[in-house]
């Protein structure tokens, strides 16, 4: 049985749950900046670079992924957010990206992999937005400029997903999406690949929204983007960070009324106090969530920003036993017809 057709399977049993944050978890393991860079000979200060632990601190992750599987989660995803050849080379450490990857979905994979109790749980490789958009200029004076080009972001998240397939992926998420044409960059990379290595490589897609009105940075609705991003035929689909599971339920109904797919969302711990930290408790996270699942909004749930074991752990309980959500049968080709019309119509 492929991945894709055992995720299925899964889905189809219960509302699965996604793991949480790594970067604060590594955070809480206090380590100094020789932690981080070990023996890489970087000169840069690599304090930060949470990515770079896969490679230096592989304990430290290892225990984070066991903290969430102990949690309840079925789906544990890569600690690489940033482990892409843009978001490195503010670390300089661009030459270990390959490495990187590799080694972190080798951690999880194998952490997934001692566990022996029959449950299922999936390794998700965790492409993250980088630090660069390809919709909008960055310079106020030139609205055409573009740091990079489309065709250069396709080959940053080829070499980044070869990595995490190579290190054991099962599959690619495109995670935190607040740029549509950079996510389009990331599936044709993974499509790309797909290609090349003659295998299905399923996909995991997730939107950030900037404001509660439900657009991302490039201007598009969750419906819009859905429509965008849907002949990718994406194993998920979904929301995560932006806000806390109160700011994201409409958005979260949206998508389900309209996604002929799994939904997966991961909302942060509520909304960041006046130092930035997250004050949202385990069980109202929980219980706000719940009434996604209880509604039949969510085929999987998890944490992001200011989420912990604990929150992920609240989550599995709370939603113990709550059917999943059952997938629309929706007529595409109407809805499509009826867009034109009314765009000829106007």
């Amino acid at each position: 049985m492929s991945k894709r057709d055992e995720f299925t399977a899964a889905a189809a049993q219960r509302i699965l749950i996604k793991d949480g944050p790594y970067g604060t978890e590594i955070q809480r393991a206090r380590l100094a900046a020789e932690d981080y860079a070990g023996d890489t000979g970087l000169e840069a200060d690599q304090k930060g670079n949470n990515d770079l632990v896969n490679l230096t601190q592989p304990q430290v992750i290892r225990a984070i992924c066991d903290s969430y599987i102990d949690a309840g989660a079925h789906i544990l995803a890569t600690n690489t957010f940033n482990a892409n050849r843009i978001s490195q080379a503010d670390y300089g450490a661009e030459a270990l990206v390959h490495e990187i990857n590799v080694a972190a979905a080798r951690i999880i994979r194998e952490a997934v992999d001692a566990r022996t109790d029959g449950v299922p749980r999936f390794v998700a490789g965790a492409m993250g937005p980088t630090n660069k958009t390809l919709s909008l200029s960055p310079d106020v004076e030139d609205p055409g400029f573009r740091e990079v080009s489309f065709d250069e972001i396709v080959e940053v998240y080829v070499e980044q997903s070869r990595a995490l397939l190579e290190g054991g992926a099962d599959f690619i998420l495109i995670e935190t999406v607040f740029d549509t044409l950079n996510c389009k960059a990331a599936i044709m990379a993974v499509k790309q690949l797909e290609r090349e290595l003659g295998r299905d490589i399923p996909l995991m897609i997730s939107l950030t929204l900037t404001d509660l009105s439900g657009r991302n940075l490039s201007g598009h609705t969750v419906e819009a983007f859905w429509h965008t991003v849907r002949h990718a035929r994406p194993l998920t689909i979904g929301l995560n960070c932006s806000f806390g599971a109160e700011q994201l339920r409409p958005h979260v109904q949206i998508l389900s009324d309209i996604a002929d797919t799994y939904l997966m969302a991961y909302p942060n711990a509520g909304l960041p106090n006046d130092l930035g930290q997250y004050d949202e408790v385990p069980e109202t996270t929980a219980a706000l969530t719940k009434v996604w699942a209880d509604n039949g909004r969510v085929n999987a749930l998890g944490g992001c920003c200011g989420s912990t074991p604990a929150h992920i752990a609240a989550m599995a309980k709370a939603v113990e036993g709550v059917a999943p959500r059952k997938l629309p049968k929706v007529d595409h080709d109407m809805r499509l017809a009826g867009l034109e019309a009314f765009t000829i119509a106007a």
